[in-house]
């Protein structure tokens, strides 16, 4: 069954309004590495970061999954072991109007996430270990077509933009600092007058840039999860995985580690997901599609391992200055 030709009138508008934040923010971003690096090289510093950032842009998206996934160590599912998981993407994708079902992956992690790469002809989707040992199949489908939402709507070319403006920003940055440290023994010999504010505009960039693109993926979180709800069908079964993450996830120790490496860090602005109960209410407001039925009606128990891993196999991977998984 394919999805409802027409949204209903409050997804439309929710993603009239998200549509709306994702312009505004891209375009702040655009502008403001365009102000650094017209303020550092002048025409041609203008030029170099936009050749940077649109092949950047372009590559990125375009990365085998396969590459990405091996950074995770994650494990391929054929789908004989993930016969219900496949039979899931595959009505999800056909909904969603994807070219070819994603590869599924498995991440040895006992933490719950789940994240996708490539675009609409080659994509894949993973989910960690932990996820499927707490979630039904019901709650599961909702994640995934989350996740398909993100290749539907371009999300991961939109974020590999922003990514790529936020790292000319960060180059910038770091050129803005060895000019301090070339300027001042002139600056203080009486030499030279160095322009502060300019250096300060390009070191303090980087982290308005930041801002926004996390700004940027909490709206397209929004964005996905209405579009999760016009493939599922079903509101609720997102809205309960949600919350079951967030209760099994929890935020005290999270608070405990560095901020670099927190899940969900405090204030709410540097956060990259919206906060979990404001995507609940948004999807308790939201009607499933009419005449939509549900991928999945009806509960089941949490899946064991689907790639033969054992809780020794998960542990966690740390990198400086933190764990990875």
């Amino acid at each position: 069954m394919t999805a409802a030709s027409r949204a209903p009138d409050g997804e439309q508008s929710q993603r009239d309004h998200n549509l709306f934040d994702t312009i505004v923010l891209i375009a702040a971003m655009t502008l403001l590495t365009a102000v650094s690096a017209f303020q550092f090289l002048s025409w041609p510093g203008l030029l170099a970061a936009g050749l940077f950032v649109g092949l950047l842009a372009v590559a990125a998206p375009n990365v085998p999954p396969y590459l990405l996934m091996r950074l995770y160590r994650a494990v391929p599912v054929d789908r004989r072991s993930g016969r219900d998981i496949y039979a899931v993407l595959e009505e999800l994708r056909l909904r969603a109007g994807i070219e070819t079902t994603p590869a599924f992956y498995v991440v040895p992690s006992l933490t719950m996430n789940a994240f996708s790469v490539g675009t609409s002809h080659n994509a894949a989707v993973a989910v960690t270990e932990g996820l499927l040992r707490k979630l039904s199949l019901r709650q599961i489908a909702g994640v995934l077509a989350h996740e398909l939402s993100h290749i539907r709507n371009s999300d991961l070319r939109i974020m590999a933009l922003a990514d790529g403006l936020s790292r000319a920003m960060q180059v910038l940055s770091w050129v803005a600092l060895a000019m301090v440290f070339y300027y001042l023994p002139q600056y203080l010999a009486g030499n030279a007058r160095v322009p502060w504010l300019g250096l300060a505009l390009l070191y303090l960039a980087p982290t308005a840039c930041t801002l926004l693109q996390l700004a940027l993926a909490r709206t397209r979180e929004y964005d996905a999860d209405v579009t999760a709800v016009s493939l599922t069908g079903d509101p609720a079964g997102l809205a309960s995985a949600l919350r079951l993450i967030e209760r099994y996830q929890g935020r005290f120790w999270e608070d405990l580690v560095f901020p670099s490496t927190r899940r969900v860090p405090a204030p709410s602005i540097l956060r990259t997901h919206p906060d979990t109960e404001a995507r609940i209410e948004r999807l308790r407001r939201l009607a499933p599609p009419p005449g939509l039925t549900p991928v999945v009606a009806g509960e089941d128990g949490p899946r064991m391992s689907l790639v033969g891993m054992s809780p020794s196999q998960m542990r966690p991977r740390y990198r400086l200055p933190g764990v990875w998984f």
